[in-house]
């Protein structure tokens, strides 16, 4: 027996490909032969493409939505209109995609690799818009076919100048007159005025909901969502200023800043949903004593959101990918004693960064699948606990409520800003491997980067988010941390579920390390804060990535062929090697890895990569991204066709 081996057992040994998938004898499986694209559909969407994804796979492939060259701001801004009216149509029921979490999910994935100002304007109208709308209209008081037919687009103004992610201490009010029983609406600083929403002259008619402070018999209620009518054919109704943005590189979305000047608004539009109620003799009630908490009730739908923006950004990382491991596999180069070359990923750098993105998209993917569960289990749990059922069932069925909604609330945080931040990374190593041509619009590639640099920012900061969902997790709010006994991997060190004890491990460490820090003597808050702050966030990466983790080899156990597992099972390890490996010295100081373990990381991750290489198309193809969406030349056969010129000088015929 190799006694370098014997040290280095939890990495795999090296594999030549080929052959059929089996169980080497140190546990690691030996994938081979080839790799059923169609089995990897499956589980990466859960096994409900054709329900959630085919259509859309299908609209988005006509010729409307199709990249269009040399347009201008505001000529790409009422196309992104058009679009949306055209996804509209095809919606049989637009209450119902916007009330189930994992259609509006879905849709967003398809969305994001086709067009970021369609994907924002989605964003917006359904899930902030009507999404609260419908939420918290529980009178139905409202008529929403305007809005469900897209007669009229909705918006919504909650971020104001001076406020951001503190938007619960926002300024902009809403006075009650008992008298006439209505809502005087007014923007009464430069800080209050509306920052970023697409209130422009694009789209044609619009309403927005405008988060601003209730204020009844002169006592501050707190901060509810209030539908107020923006704009008509002819420009914005009497009392409501809009002001254009500058612009944004690679958006057309039509941001604004707004505000109000004493603009009058009958009761109905005050939406309060089941937290508070207001007599038409202006006397205040709510079940919810925190004005802070009636403020996050109202903009409930920021955590859909969170998961569409996911899902978007994602979208755009997976279409990333199928360029790039295609064009790689088309553009040829030089190679040593070679007179023809070879293609670009033939050669090991390129796949080990590509191989490792496309690891990292489906660690991504099976993230968001998680986290979409999670919310899907805590609306089961709502819609459960509001039967008819027995007073102690009711009471114990809301504790299980407010224990999975903390749950759910910190895993889409986490995922959120896992996700894009992947996403985003996985775009930029897709643009530098497609060289030159991923800069160009045409293939699609440098187009994503605005997109998802949007997500990361829009439905609160991805640095903020998990800053707050840093402080739950380290109070226990939301948080159950593995059992420590979950690291004591039983079977072949090198089986892949002793590379997910690695990463409970490393949870482990950061969770330690974060609690240490917090403990400090400090007698300024903010200062004791500061000394949590940086562990706490690694806590939350490596939380994301053990979530991740746990939901991939769950998936890699539902595919029933050995060659596909095998695969699958070789892509897990080489996303949780390259995750692992910056955190090697921690581990190796807590006696988790070996010297010589650490050593082989590198080369390990090499080996991995070259038993994929084979399967790479095959890996990229299961992302089932269609050419009618993609549109890039780079990714088809003979891509240097689309730059041929009928005119050039080798069309000419040569006589005699």
């Amino acid at each position: 027996m190799n006694p370098a081996r014997t040290a280095a057992a939890w990495l795999p040994e090296g594999r030549t490909g080929g052959g059929t998938s089996e169980r080497t004898a140190d546990g690691a499986t030996d994938p081979g032969g080839a790799v059923r694209a169609e089995l990897l559909t499956e589980v990466l969407f859960d096994g409900r493409f054709d329900d959630l994804h085919r259509q859309w796979t299908e609209v988005l492939s006509r010729r409307l939505f199709r990249y269009q060259d040399g347009l201008s701001i505001p000529e790409r801004a009422e196309l992104a209109y058009t679009r949306l009216r055209a996804v509209n149509d095809e919606v049989d029921s637009v209450e119902e995609l916007v009330t189930a979490t994992d259609r509006l999910v879905a849709l967003h994935e398809w969305l994001g690799m086709v067009d970021g100002t369609l994907t924002t304007l989605a964003t917006v109208h359904y899930n902030l818009f009507l999404g609260s709308l419908l939420r918290l209209d529980r009178e139905h008081a409202i008529d929403p076919t305007p809005f469900t037919r897209l007669r009229e687009y909705g918006t919504v103004l909650i971020t104001e100048l001076g406020y951001g992610n503190n938007a619960a201490e926002l300024e902009t009010t809403a006075t009650h007159r008992p008298e006439t029983d209505d809502f005087v609406l007014h923007t009464p600083t430069a800080g209050a005025q509306k920052f970023m929403p697409n209130t422009g002259s694009a789209g044609g008619r619009k309403s927005g909901l405008v988060a601003a402070r209730l204020i009844v018999r002169g006592q501050d209620c707190g901060v509810f969502l209030f539908l107020v009518p923006l704009r008509d054919e002819r420009g914005p109704l009497p009392g409501i200023r809009v002001r254009p943005l500058s612009e944004i590189p690679g958006s057309a979305v039509d941001h604004a800043i707004t505000s109000f000047d004493r603009v009058v608004v009958p009761r109905t539009a005050l939406l309060a949903g089941d937290h508070a109620e207001l007599t038409a003799d202006g006397t205040f009630h709510s079940a919810v004593g925190s004005r802070r908490r009636r403020f996050l009730r109202s903009i409930q739908r920021v955590t859909t959101g969170k998961l569409c923006l996911s899902a978007a950004a994602l979208g755009g990382a997976r279409a990333a990918l199928t360029v790039a491991v295609r064009y790689g596999h088309r553009r040829h180069t030089f190679a040593p004693a070679s007179r023809t070359g070879v293609p670009v990923f033939a050669y090991r750098c390129h796949q080990t960064r590509l191989l490792g993105a496309v690891a990292r998209a489906y660690a991504a993917t099976f993230l968001l699948r998680e986290a979409v569960h999670a919310c899907g289990r805590g609306d089961d749990r709502v819609v459960a606990g509001s039967g008819a059922a027995g007073r102690g069932t009711r009471v114990e069925a809301a504790v299980v409520d407010v224990a999975e909604a903390a749950d759910a609330e910190v895993l889409v945080a986490a995922a959120k800003g896992w996700i894009t931040w992947q996403s985003r990374d996985i775009v930029t190593e897709c643009r530098e491997r497609c060289g030159a041509q991923g800069l160009l619009s045409a293939n699609r590639v440098v187009d994503l980067f605005a997109p998802i640099e949007s997500t990361i920012t829009a439905e609160g900061d991805n640095l903020v988010i998990w800053t707050k969902a840093a402080a739950d997790m380290l109070t226990g709010r939301g948080y159950r941390p593995p059992p420590p006994d979950r690291a004591a991997s039983a079977g072949p060190p090198t089986d892949s579920h002793h590379l997910l004890d690695l990463l409970v491990r490393h949870e482990s460490q950061c969770l330690q390390h974060a609690r240490s820090r917090l403990g400090l003597p400090s007698a300024d808050p903010l200062d004791r804060w500061n000394h949590t702050v940086n562990p706490a966030l690694e806590l939350v990466d490596a939380y994301g990535t053990r979530r991740a983790a746990e939901a991939y080899l769950a998936a890699v156990g539902r595919v029933g062929d050995a060659t596909t597992r095998g695969v699958l099972d070789q892509l897990f390890r080489l996303f949780a090697l390259q995750r692992l490996a910056p955190h090697a010295g921690t581990l190796l100081a807590d006696g988790h890895l070996t010297a010589e373990a650490v050593r082989e990381l590198r080369p390990a991750v090499d080996r991995i990569s070259a038993d994929l290489a084979p399967h790479a198309l095959a890996l990229v193809e299961a992302f089932a991204v269609p050419d009618g969406i993609l549109q890039a030349p780079i990714a088809t056969e003979g891509y240097a066709a689309a730059y041929d010129d009928p005119a050039g000088p080798w069309q000419a015929v040569v006589v005699g």
